[in-house]
């Protein structure tokens, strides 16, 4: 299995960017980290080992790139405006710098997107803006409105709301979303979300999986036994929804 490391200096963010591809050839994977994780932490907990077979094989190709969470969502020192505000120049960095780094390396055809815990927020979140760029959205153990509290998880925002915050949170900004042309390119999409039946989060995956169903967006939705929400979990996720 070909593994490659890579880096450099973020226009967008003004800082460098690390990366890890595994894989030579096939369908093409964004892998997002889970909260305030590494690029390389799923190398390290087994995931990308638990899909060596279709990585040798040329049936996928992972590129597993770096989160700034705590530059932007958990920076506390910072107020609510400028945590978001950074998060934006993030998703800037991805289109602009990342998507044009994998369409260089991967000839395929089709793009996934795909995270778990934290990394599935922005899978979805970044799938669901920008449908046009993507084929397959995956979410495993995600949580798709950060402006909730919930136990041992406070809104990141502290109680502060901006469009820029609405517009970032995939289960505020889709139950309001008409344009008929945005909704037909999401439907286009193949979207899965996973999570267990003990997680924290289950009952706001299923509040958006009605929502999905109700604005007339196909989707798989499942519900593993236990909270899931661990490498272990992850490790057999990703061997059914990648």
């Amino acid at each position: 299995m070909e593994r490659a490391y890579h880096q450099w200096f973020s226009k967008a963010l003004q800082r460098n960017m690390e990366l890890l591809v595994f894989g030579h050839a096939g369908r093409a994977v964004l892998f997002f980290p889970t909260r305030m994780a590494r690029f390389y932490d799923y190398e390290n907990w087994g995931i990308v080992g638990s899909l060596f077979e279709k990585l040798e094989n040329g049936e996928l190709q992972l590129f597993c790139v770096d989160s700034i969470d705590a530059e932007s969502f958990y920076n506390k020192n910072i107020h609510p405006a400028g945590r978001i505000a950074r998060y934006i120049l993030y998703e800037n960095y991805l289109i602009n710098e990342v998507l044009p780094f994998i369409r260089k390396l991967n000839g395929s055809s089709g793009l996934a997107v795909a995270g778990c815990s934290m990394g599935a927020y922005h899978a979805v979140n970044l799938g669901l803006k920008h449908p046009q760029l993507f084929t397959k959205v995956t979410g495993m153990s995600g949580r798709y409105d950060l402006t909730i509290s919930l136990p041992n998880y406070d809104d990141l925002f502290d109680g502060y709301r901006d469009e820029d915050i609405y517009f970032n949170m995939p289960r505020q900004y889709m139950s309001n979303l008409t344009d008929e042309g945005l909704l037909n390119t999401i439907k286009q999409l193949d979207i899965t979300i996973a999570i267990g039946e003990t997680d924290p989060f289950l009952p706001g995956n299923l509040a958006f999986s009605d929502l999905l169903w109700s604005k007339g967006i196909t989707h798989q939705f499942y519900i593993w036994d236990n909270d899931a929400h661990r490498p272990r979990y992850w490790r057999q996720m990703v061997k059914f929804y990648l």
